[in-house]
């Protein structure tokens, strides 16, 4: 069974993330109401935490950027992305699990 901040659909995988810019360090910090909390280094200004939070999944999931997508919440800290490609929700849950 899948947690509640992941969610396969028929386009790829869609991941619900709370995401706290101004943080020490880009990482997984635990659950936030049923979303992946990750708080990123970047400040929240100029859609730098949103530059960064793609490309720091990018490279935990090891997959290409353009891969990625935000679906909502560019301009909130509820962020909705899309991921497709041949990563699986399996895999996902093993690199970003809390």
């Amino acid at each position: 069974m899948n947690p509640i901040w992941l969610k396969q659909t028929p386009g790829g995988i869609v991941l619900n993330l709370h995401c706290q810019p101004g943080a020490k360090l880009t990482k997984v910090v635990g659950l936030h109401d049923g979303c992946l909390k990750i708080s990123l280094q970047a400040p929240a200004s100029e859609n730098q935490a949103n530059e960064m939070l793609l490309a720091w999944l990018s490279k935990q999931l090891r997959i290409p950027q353009k891969q990625i997508q935000f679906l909502s919440g560019q301009n909130s800290r509820q962020k909705r992305l899309e991921i497709w490609g041949s990563i699986t929700p399996e895999q996902i849950i093993q690199i970003l699990g809390p």
